[in-house]
């Protein structure tokens, strides 16, 4: 399905560049003007998938069982999951490539605005879902390389999902999924109402190893 960047989040862009408190050290005009030109470049996608959640873990019709002591938490009193992916598109890389070649400090500007609007779409797409699962409840969405959610189950996600023919994004042989500015999630469904769970630093099992904590930010899971 097509998306649309709702918004880009000023707070999220400062905090993928590393800025707490007053962007005094960012130029709000550049800054601007980046954001209308990738709002102008993306082209939002997402798909879904939603599947029930088998005796032994399995996602019924898949091979796939996600692992991770976080995601059999989530998924706890859950009867269904849902597996998500949005992506910006191969244009964001391109443009991303075209500045910094001639501007490596427009280049992180404008990765950081990509990074905060990836997330954004993410939330449309959570939204969207909640809407069209209603009256079913949603957990918060839960992403591999996130807590103990191995990136090495990112190829399920690309193969339950058909990822490549939907969207167009592949996987690299490091891992990487192309496009960069692509992120897939999982998300519990239950026919009755549940606890808020699998956000936050204390629901996390990298807690006591988490960079982000050791800065004294959090990752925003």
């Amino acid at each position: 399905m097509e998306l649309r960047i709702e918004s880009i989040p000023r707070g999220e862009t400062l905090r993928y560049l590393g800025i707490r408190g007053h962007a005094s050290a960012v130029d709000e005009a550049e800054l601007t003007r980046l954001e209308r030109v990738l709002r102008d470049t993306a082209r939002p996608r997402g798909v879904w998938r939603l599947l029930e959640i088998t005796a032994d873990g399995t996602l019924a019709g898949t091979a796939f069982r996600p692992a991770g002591a976080s995601v059999q938490a989530l998924l706890t009193g859950c009867e269904s999951a849902v597996l998500m992916a949005a992506t910006l598109g191969a244009e964001v890389d391109a443009l991303l490539r075209r500045t910094g070649r001639i501007s490596m400090a427009d280049a992180a500007l404008l990765d950081a605005l990509a990074n905060a609007a990836i997330e954004s779409v993410c939330d449309r797409l959570c939204a969207e879902l909640a809407g069209e699962l209603h009256p079913r409840v949603l957990t918060p969405r839960f992403s591999p390389g996130y807590g103990d959610f191995p990136l090495s189950q990112q190829p399920d996600f690309l193969a339950v999902l058909d990822m490549p023919r939907r969207m167009g994004v592949t996987l690299t042989p490091g891992g990487l999924m192309l496009p960069q500015k692509t992120v897939t999630a999982l998300m519990g469904v239950s026919d009755h109402p549940l606890g808020i769970k699998g956000r936050g630093c204390e629901g996390c099992a990298m807690a006591e190893r988490c960079l982000y904590r050791k800065e004294g930010i959090t990752c925003g899971k």
